[in-house]
């Protein structure tokens, strides 16, 4: 009997993934085609010659929902929409006929004759908004399309700008806010920066990038910059031959697939710094996956090429030239938010000031000035952790500034919570929003320390609490001590109400933690919002009464039983 066989399938073709290197460049999605079309940062002159002239229903939707990015601008939230309605409108029901617009600040560097501009913008323009934000960027709000122009000349009338503050663009780089300042520091971080941003930022050459790309430098020893969730990130070193220059980490990101960045294993002198960040761009230019949306980062291409492939192609296709190897640096021995009041290398004085959650808005950013000004200071930065820090203070006058900051809300010595709490915008201007996410963290963490008051001796010498309004991780829940990420949940009484999912122990660079960690979820478990002084002030306690001699939050979190972090 002769047994016939069913001929094999031939193997079905992989799906091209968009990568201009290997399968070329025509768009395979409608993103892509409308950045083919034309460049984002070619939308500035329809901006300046029809739309602020003709208003907001005169704009072309491509741009208002694409390439308006690429100068800073995103449509707000209409108000009152409710959390619930966020996944089932589409984008022109959920937005408004304003704007969220986003100044950019490579390294959080400013005068203040430049805060006193984006004060003036504040108020004349934007409702007295203003918030700093994780980005070391200002972001304001109602912003009407017909006043961008002047607010543009403005801005660039003292040297800011708002030039792909987002898109798929290299955003605003993040540095040390104590670059050039502090008495600690391996090297200084400011011209590196300064080049990067003279060469790229604004190039058409890197203004279309597979999504947005983000970068982070420091040369200061606290590893000040959140660098392990960057694309790409120098940290200051000290090469046994070569002497000081960078560590470079690629690859880093957040968002609801969360991979942190890793080394490459190479160190880069300040010299080759700028040719380096265009070689690992151009990397994520031309190799980087186009075709899904939610794969086109750089954490993607690295996580399938891993860190060996990915130097080789760096140094043979795009430096042409080898980069010597480096072992890892040492940890962090200190905290890296700048808080409170610190010795200079010129012997003055920077201090480091908390407002709430970032919140300012433009009449305190004027005050703020004046305030510096009348102190003898005319420089500050802003952080990676929606705070600021004044500069260049005589310590004769350090306690007079630290109590006149104080009566604007902005505290030198702030609480545990209220040194670390940051937040995204959040539903009140934010389309991918659910929940509230400013006043919720405002008023939970006023709460959590009046009740922790008298329990000083047994908390974390430090803890961090992050909030988000939606899956994405703008406020980076997966790296704090205490990640809650917005989401409506179902009450004991069966109403839908605005709560969150709790993320607990990560961290990044931790001066008490040694190497970074993502957060730890523990099923089922879902905090309504205005429960979230209780549910802190519960896990909190448990930490205190068991935790080891030591510990850190988050080693004890990844470690505790689930019904202690309940």
């Amino acid at each position: 009997m002769t047994q016939t066989t069913t001929p094999a399938r031939p193997k079905r073709a992989a799906k091209p993934n968009g990568q201009w290197k290997i399968d070329g460049p025509t768009p395979l999605n409608a993103n892509e085609e409308m950045k083919a079309a034309d460049n984002g940062l070619n939308v500035r002159a329809r901006i300046e010659e029809i739309y602020s002239k003709q208003g907001f229903d005169s704009i072309d939707p491509d741009d208002l929902h694409g390439r308006f990015r690429w100068w800073g601008l995103y449509t707000q939230r209409a108000q009152g929409i409710p959390g619930g309605k966020t996944a089932t409108l589409e984008p022109h029901e959920l937005e408004d006929s304003y704007f969220m617009l986003r100044v950019r600040i490579d390294g959080g560097a400013l005068t203040t004759e430049q805060l006193r501009v984006i004060g003036g913008i504040s108020t004349e323009f934007a409702r007295d908004t203003a918030d700093f934000t994780d980005r070391q960027n200002v972001q304001l709000h109602w912003v009407d399309i017909v006043d961008v122009p002047e607010i543009w000349r403005r801005l660039e009338s003292v040297g800011l700008h708002t030039t792909e503050a987002c898109g798929d663009v290299p955003r605003v780089i993040l540095g040390s806010p104590v670059a050039g300042i502090a008495k600690e520091e391996i090297i200084d971080p400011t011209p590196v920066i300064a080049e990067i941003s003279r060469r790229y930022i604004g190039n058409p050459e890197f203004a279309n990038l597979p999504r947005k790309y983000k970068t982070a430098i420091s040369g200061h020893p606290s590893q000040d910059v959140v660098h392990e969730i960057n694309d790409f990130a120098l940290i200051g070193i000290i090469h046994p031959e070569l002497g000081p220059g960078y560590d470079l980490w690629v690859g880093g990101g957040l968002s609801s697939n969360p991979r942190l960045g890793e080394r490459l294993g190479v160190f880069v002198t300040e010299e080759q710094a700028a040719d380096v960040w265009e070689g690992v761009t151009s990397i994520f230019r031309d190799y980087g996956y186009r075709r899904l949306r939610n794969r086109a980062r750089l954490k993607f291409l690295l996580a399938d090429w891993g860190t060996e492939k990915f130097r080789q192609v760096l140094q043979d296709e795009y430096l042409g030239h080898a980069l010597p190897d480096i072992e890892p640096g040492p940890q962090p021995t200190e905290p890296g938010d700048h808080s409170g009041v610190h010795e200079q290398k010129d012997g003055k004085f920077y201090v480091g000031l908390s407002p709430e959650v970032g919140r300012v808005s433009g009449t305190k950013l004027t005050a703020l000035a004046d305030l510096l000004e009348a102190h003898g200071s005319f420089r500050l930065r802003t952080t990676p952790h929606q705070k600021v820090i004044a500069l260049d203070l005589d310590k004769d006058q350090v306690d007079h500034f630290v109590g006149g900051a104080r009566a604007l809300g902005l505290e030198a010595f702030p609480g545990l919570l209220k040194r670390s709490a940051i937040a995204c915008t959040g539903i009140e201007f934010c389309k991918l929003a659910i929940v509230d996410t400013k006043n919720t963290t405002i008023d939970a963490v006023k709460e959590i320390e009046k009740r922790l008051a008298d329990h000083e001796g047994k908390l974390p010498k430090s803890l961090s609490l992050h909030v988000n309004g939606c899956p994405n991780s703008c406020a980076r829940v997966q790296t704090a001590d205490v990640g809650l990420k917005g989401q409506l949940i179902t009450n004991e009484a069966g109403e839908q109400v605005s709560g969150f999912q709790v993320h607990l122990g990560g961290t990044l660079a931790g001066f008490e933690n040694g190497q970074a960690s993502l957060g730890r979820t523990v099923r089922g478990l879902k905090v309504e919002a205005d429960k979230v002084p209780d549910y802190v002030e519960r896990v909190l306690k448990n930490y205190s009464n068991s935790a080891n001699e030591g510990e850190s939050f988050a080693a004890w979190a990844h470690r505790a039983e689930e019904d202690e972090l309940k």
